[in-house]
Formats: structure tokens, C-alpha cells, sequence
């Protein structure tokens, strides 16, 4: 089912409870509501975590906290998804939202784009209108695929075991093929908790 599947690859509750700049968000983090695993709370998980990777400053994951707080939507998976993020993707993934912003925006592109403070400082004047464009439109865009497509999987996940559930009971003799890769087993995902640490450093 597709809630075992979320579910392990969810960071692990203390994770982020655990967190001290979560622990800013007060008793709301541990609202029962927040740690189901259910269509609409993971389809919203998904659609907070996927707009959230496009901030392009430190915090996101707080940031997704807040936001899976205020809808009521699994705070787990609104959290690991910001992950998608890390000193590797977001280099190529920010400057594709600049060059989204500039192009909208009919601004002149930049010839070198870099991720670094120092770089940042130098041209932040330049930059900072079309990143900002680029990554509120990449950012609206990811939340709706990632909303509707996990809408869409759930449902078709559901209707695929009625299926078989109908084919089970019609067909009792009829041995149903079992998936060829299962998902990962593990409880806990280990780049949560490396990413929470670089939040939390100012």
C-alpha cells in the first residue's frame, strides 16, 4: 500500500521533534493529524515539500514544518522532501530558476552563476529579482504535480488491489504475481538528519 511505502521513507519522528529549531513550532508538532499517512495529507506533504526545496536559503525544513502545521498535512514527508536539495542538485536546480526568472522577466543572463557566499554578495544585486520569479513559478508548478500526482498514484494504487481483490475472490485458485522490487526497509532516512544539522547552523 502506498502508506507502508511513505512511511519508509519518511524520516523517523524524533528526527525532527527532536530538532531545537523545531521545537519552536510549540505543541503543534505533535498533533496526531500531522504523523497519518493518508492521500490527502501526504498528496499536501507532497505538494509543501516539493514548492519548499526552491527556497534558496538555509531553513527549508523549517520552513515545511510550519507549512504542514498550518494545512494539516503529514509533516514527515512534508520535511524528507525538501532533502531533494543538497550541495549537488542545487547548484544546476537554482540556476535553472534564475534562468526561468530572467527569461520571464526580459532580463540579460548572467554569464557565470555560482553558489557561494562569496559570489552571492558580488552579484545578489543582479540575480536576486529573476531567482526570485524562477523559483516561486518552479516552486507553484512542483507543488501542483506533486499534489495531483500523488492524488493520481493513490487512487490508481487503490483501484489496482480492487482489482485483485475482485480477481482473488472470482478466481480463488489464481495466484496474484507479487512485485519484483519492494520498498526500501528501512525506518529512517539518514540524509534527514544531515540536512536538519545544516539548518540549524546559522
Amino acid at each position: 500500500m502506498p502508506k507502508r511505502l511513505f512511511k519508509k521513507l519518511s524520516p523517523h519522528p524524533d528526527t525532527i521533534t527532536q530538532n531545537k529549531y523545531m521545537r519552536y513550532l510549540g505543541s503543534s508538532l505533535f498533533l496526531p493529524a500531522l504523523w497519518h499517512f493518508n492521500r490527502h495529507s501526504v498528496a499536501k506533504a507532497f505538494a509543501i515539500g516539493l514548492a519548499c526545496m526552491w527556497i534558496p536559503f538555509p531553513g527549508q525544513s523549517i520552513f515545511a514544518a510550519a507549512l504542514a502545521i498550518l494545512v494539516r498535512a503529514n509533516i514527515p514527508m512534508s520535511v524528507a522532501l525538501v532533502f531533494v536539495t543538497n550541495p549537488v542538485t542545487g547548484p544546476p536546480m537554482f540556476y535553472g530558476a534564475y534562468v526561468i526568472g530572467a527569461r520571464l522577466l526580459d532580463q540579460p543572463q548572467i554569464p557565470h552563476f555560482e553558489m557561494n557566499i562569496e559570489w552571492l554578495e558580488q552579484t545578489l544585486g543582479q540575480i536576486w529579482e529573476p531567482m526570485v520569479v524562477g523559483c516561486l513559478v518552479v516552486a507553484l508548478i512542483s507543488a501542483l504535480i506533486g499534489y495531483y500526482g500523488i492524488q493520481l498514484f493513490w487512487r490508481f494504487h487503490v483501484n489496482q488491489k480492487l482489482k485483485e481483490r475482485r480477481c482473488r475472490q472470482e478466481n480463488p485458485n489464481l495466484k496474484v504475481a507479487q512485485p519484483l522490487i519492494s520498498p526500501p526497509s528501512s525506518t529512517d532516512n539518514p540524509r534527514v538528519a544531515v540536512k536538519l544539522k545544516e539548518d540549524q547552523q546559522p
